[in-house]
């Protein structure tokens, strides 16, 4: 181990969201305008924000593997790939037994067609309980049951991409991403890892999804507005299908293989506690915020606000008395909502913008202004739809430039 903490760099980016496929595609969208792909038909009352058209062959071309994932294993499979890729890490065993692992994920999807014969047949029944059991019972398929075992992504990337370093699986929703991108920074900087693909997938697309959140009453509904300029009662969350992958790398190890950085990951920051007040999610923000010299008029924020207004006006009232000239952007407007990946994503965001050494346009232009200056630092936000609080600090290296 290491007598000093070592430099964490950001090398790969696998991201995958409604706007396509690849940071530098995001990024030559995003420098046009950005203009959020919704689908606001096929679920209504509510909004999705849908994956692009994919080629799931080019990231996991055997049939077979694609036929034993759903959606959220095959996203996150195929975006590890592409910061695999995009790192420049040859698709060799032995080097690639070298690399760690930290996935955020959550549990499988539902049979909705199995949920949908259960309640036909459990309608007007007698005996409800047993005609749910017996249907259940012969339906439902066995491996559907493996499959709600979140880590099975981790072990899909192992079989597809032959990542066989160290493993392990954070859940938790937003609380995972952090955790898993903290853990992966966290253990390179201490000399316990050289490298590692840390990163998260959520799918949208799911009926039996959006009904769990609409009961809970967090959906926005009817009239869809961007993140900041949701207010209630009309305010809430639209889901977003991502995956995002982040490969991470001391500054040693990625000078040794010559491999050029986005950006600087200086820390990653989270925290958990009581949502009883205002004040007591103010103070925690407030605490994991980093020291950035000056008014922020370098610094970019990218913030990965859910669109519940209540926890928006607290994190832009924090935001705003930390660094009033820095510029916020809240990327849930153009990428939806995707709770395990939607940190990893504002991070892979972050990092192409600093690399590109530019300030995307707005994404609202109520609450977001533009920017000429180029950024030196990048600071990404997730305050949980429910619980958990991170924010992560980059920092503009001389590297790549997309």
């Amino acid at each position: 181990m290491s007598d000093s903490p070592r430099d964490v760099v950001i090398t790969g980016i696998g991201l995958v969201s409604s706007l396509g496929e690849g940071i530098g595609a995001h990024f030559d969208l995003i420098g046009r305008g950005p203009q959020p792909h919704i689908d606001a038909e096929g679920y209504a009352p509510y909004f999705v924000h849908p994956l692009p058209p994919m080629d799931w062959s080019s990231q996991i071309p055997k049939r077979g593997d694609q036929r034993q994932m759903e959606t959220w294993q095959k996203l996150g499979t195929y975006a590890a790939g592409l910061a695999l890729e995009d790192a420049g890490i040859p698709a060799d065993e032995a080097v690639r037994a070298k690399i760690d692992m930290v996935v955020a994920a959550g549990g499988g999807e539902r049979d909705a067609t199995v949920d949908a014969m259960v309640i036909e047949r459990a309608r007007g029944a007698n005996d409800r309980e047993q005609v749910i059991n017996d249907t259940l019972s012969t339906e439902l398929r066995p491996t559907l049951f493996l499959a709600q075992l979140s880590n099975l992504l981790a072990g899909n990337i192992s079989i597809v991409h032959k990542v066989t370093g160290s493993s392990r699986t954070f859940m938790g929703e937003e609380a995972a991403g952090i955790s898993a991108l903290a853990s992966a920074r966290a253990r390179i900087a201490a000399g316990q890892s050289d490298i590692c693909l840390v990163g998260g997938a959520f799918s949208a697309e799911r009926k039996d999804l959006i009904l769990n959140f609409e009961l809970a009453g967090l959906m926005l509904r009817d009239e869809w507005r961007p993140v900041f300029s949701r207010s209630a009662p009309h305010d809430g969350i639209t889901v977003g299908s991502v995956g995002a992958f982040l490969i991470l790398e001391s500054a040693e190890h990625a000078a040794a293989r010559s491999a050029p950085a986005y950006a600087r990951l200086a820390s990653v920051s989270g925290d958990r506690g009581r949502r009883d007040t205002a004040a007591a999610t103010e103070a925690r923000i407030k605490r994991m915020l980093p020291e950035i010299d000056g008014d922020g008029a370098d610094t970019m924020i990218f913030s990965g606000a859910t669109g519940i207004a209540a926890l928006a006006d607290v994190e832009r009232s924090v935001l705003r008395g930390w660094l009033p000239d820095a510029a916020l952007r809240a990327y849930g407007t153009i990428i939806g909502h995707s709770f395990e990946a939607q940190v990893p994503a504002g991070v892979a965001l972050a990092a192409g913008a600093l690399a590109r050494g530019i300030v995307p346009p707005p994404f609202d232009s109520g609450e977001e202004r533009p920017t000429d200056t180029r950024p030196k630092h990048a600071v990404v936000t997730g305050i949980g739809h429910l619980h958990a609080e991170g924010v992560c600090l980059l920092e503009a290296v001389d590297g790549r430039r997309l």
